[in-house]
């Protein structure tokens, strides 16, 4: 059975675009790490359409979301608390960072993304469980 193409709207596609070209310099560093499947060979996109909303960074292989946080998330905890229940009840993993935390030790937090992404520091997989749909 062929898989369903799932289109994004035009205005998203729009928005989509503004997002990636108006990127922060911690967005464009981390970005420079992840694509290309310079991290244990997953496939990263940025600026991925999920539902409603728009998340930084998106890894389908391992139902990774990454979210880099900027001072502009500085009193949106409950806007971000909802984004990050509504993508785990669809069965995806939401780790956050600040821009400072990529800025101060970019290595650090690339290490760490491949830790959850289920990769150890010498390149092996980490066998992980996917969390299934709607945190079950």
């Amino acid at each position: 059975m062929r898989e369903k193409c799932h289109r994004i709207p035009p205005q998203k596609s729009v928005r989509v675009r503004e997002l990636r070209t108006d990127s922060t310099f911690p967005e464009r560093l981390l970005w420079s790490r992840l694509r290309g499947k310079r991290l244990g060979g997953l496939k990263f996109r940025r600026q991925q359409v999920l539902g409603p909303y728009f998340v930084d960074f998106y890894c389908a292989e391992v139902r990774l979301v990454i979210e880099l946080d900027r001072r502009s998330h500085d009193g949106r905890a409950a806007y971000d608390q909802q984004r990050t229940k509504f993508l785990e009840r669809e069965g995806l993993r939401v780790i956050r960072y600040s821009n400072d935390d990529v800025l101060q030790d970019v290595d650090a937090v690339v290490e760490d993304i491949a830790r959850n992404a289920g990769w150890s520091e010498d390149g092996e997989t980490i066998p992980q469980p996917l969390p299934k749909k709607g945190g079950e």
